[in-house]
């Protein structure tokens, strides 16, 4: 037994450090090929090169011209940790680590130290289960592995100490965000409250002037034309008068009715005009002008601007989802009911004019149906009405105050459809007479590509399809609005303006085109 003792501890004493005298922990070796304990042998160095001794073996003596990189010597780790194991010492194998001397774990199956950490298995394993169970694994010691993950956990301290500075300054700068987008929506709001209020004002203030200065001015219409009737009156007393005396001549004789009949004389005055118009319509064309862009601006661009930012619709625009006549009325009108339903309210029945028709139109269906004629022009009597150079035609009807709605079919997209006063050109050659081409007429132009508004000779291109075969006209004469609504009830455009006189609906027709009046 004492052989047996002498040869352990022979066998111990070749795993124990030069310098510590104590077991190897985390064994390395260097080049002269002695190992020692990898904090010794760096301390052994450290002291010795503050006495500006370079790195040499403690053992051999060798020196070594740079400091040579320590590298564990696994063999002898293992054959450390199995002594460790096996060894008289009943306590918990330790192991150090950079926290200083902790315990080593044991294998549960084996009761042997966890010396290597199982790469595919995930796992801490012991010198048994390295070579039973893992031997083709890719196993490092847990000393290494620790070490690693050591330096990963830095890695990843770091990177949440980053990712915290960053999270508080994006909580302070989302707090001072929050202030300033605080404080720009309360300007925004104080402005566009300002501004509506201005506007309100404004308009209030011009409203009343105009107002002020009309009633000015029909009083002055009214009075002068009262003074008119006052001398017509009088004149009128006078003729009796004078009709009188002459009744009374006939009574007599005959000698005194000569001399009466020649003293006698009819009565002369001036002309009297009996026209009312009032002179102020000229004065008035550049307020009705401005109101008319205003009504425009007001009831589409900010309805639609305004729809579009408190409640926006990715299927499509909330104006061409509007029903039928929900538009803004004119503020002495009733609302219009929405829906088709609302239109029989307003629908009219039209006729086209047979003596406003170009001698290239056809009329049929009991003049509701002009077709233009692909066979050439027409005999037709002269007519001072006639458009002589130009595919139109007016219907009958004509409107000076009310809501009337119609509609049209159309055969192909090559037609202008609108609405003229009765002094629109008839005779000029060129375009002036065509409706929506001047000041006298606005018209909606339907063509294989687009949609267009036209006034004074002035073109809007409008959006959306340019195939409806059926067109909708709402006059609202008081409101100043002329609305155009395609197939599907869909709304396509309004005009804003002051209408002042007649209005008569008129067709531009193209060649081989075909326009019908709906009855119903």
């Amino acid at each position: 037994m004492s052989a047996l003792s002498s040869e352990m501890e022979s066998q111990n004493s070749t795993l124990n450090c030069i310098i510590c005298l104590e077991r190897f922990r985390i064994p390395v070796t260097i080049p002269c090929g002695h190992t020692f304990c990898q904090k010794c042998i760096t301390t052994h160095w450290d002291t010795k090169s503050k006495s500006d001794i370079g790195p040499h073996c403690p053992i051999c003596n060798e020196k070594f011209t740079t400091r040579p990189v320590l590298k564990r010597n696994v063999s002898m780790s293992v054959l450390t940790e199995a002594a460790n194991s096996t060894g008289p010492s009943c306590r918990e194998p330790l192991t150090r680590g950079a926290e200083g001397t902790r315990p080593m774990g044991l294998c549960d199956r084996h009761k042997k130290p966890l010396v290597y950490y199982c790469r595919q298995d995930k796992m801490s394993v012991c010198c048994e289960c390295g070579i039973s169970e893992c031997v083709n694994h890719e196993k490092v010691l847990l000393e290494a592995e620790r070490e690693n993950q050591e330096l990963l956990l830095e890695r990843k301290k770091k990177e949440v100490w980053k990712l915290t500075e960053e999270t508080q300054k994006s909580i302070v700068d989302l707090a001072e965000n929050i202030d300033q987008a605080k404080v720009t929506l309360q300007q925004t709001s104080t402005w566009v409250s300002v501004k509506f209020s201005s506007l309100i004002k404004i308009l209030a203030e011009k409203q009343e002037a105009t107002e002020h200065f009309i009633e000015e001015q029909r009083e002055a219409t009214v009075a002068e034309a009262e003074v008119r009737l006052a001398e017509l009156e009088e004149r009128s007393r006078i003729l009796r008068e004078s009709q009188g005396q002459m009744t009374a001549v006939h009574d007599l004789s005959d000698t005194d009715l000569i001399k009466e009949s020649m003293i006698l004389e009819v009565p002369r005055f001036k002309d009297i005009p009996t026209d009312v118009t009032p002179k102020f319509q000229d004065r008035l064309n550049g307020v009705t002008d401005v109101l008319s862009r205003v009504s425009k601006l007001v009831f589409e661009d900010l309805e639609k601007v305004v729809s579009a930012a408190v409640g926006p619709d990715e299927e499509g625009s909330p104006q061409d989802k509007r029903p039928v006549l929900a538009v803004v009325p004119s503020p002495a009108a009733p609302c219009h009911p929405g829906g088709k339903e609302g239109l029989s309210a307003y629908r009219c029945s039209l006729t086209f004019d047979p003596r406003t028709a170009n001698m290239h139109l056809s009329l049929s269906q009991e003049n509701r149906r002009a077709e233009h004629l692909t066979s050439g022009p027409r005999l037709v009597p002269d007519h001072e009405a006639r458009f002589d150079h130009t595919w139109q035609v007016l219907c009958f009807q004509g409107f000076t105050r009310g809501q009337h709605y119609w509609e049209l079919e159309v055969s192909k997209p090559w037609a202008y459809l609108g609405v003229t006063y009765e002094t629109i050109p008839r005779k000029e050659k060129g375009k002036r007479c065509m409706v929506g081409m001047n000041e006298l007429s606005w018209s909606l132009q339907l063509d294989e590509h687009q949609l267009s508004a036209w006034h004074n000779g002035r073109r809007e291109i409008l959006a959306g399809s340019s195939r409806h075969s059926r067109i909708g006209m709402l006059l609202d004469y008081e409101a100043g609005t002329l609305t155009y609504y395609g197939d599907g009830q869909t709304r396509l455009h309004a005009f804003h303006c002051a209408f002042s006189r007649e209005l008569f609906p008129a067709c531009w027709i193209g060649e081989g085109v075909s326009v019908t009046l709906r009855s119903t």
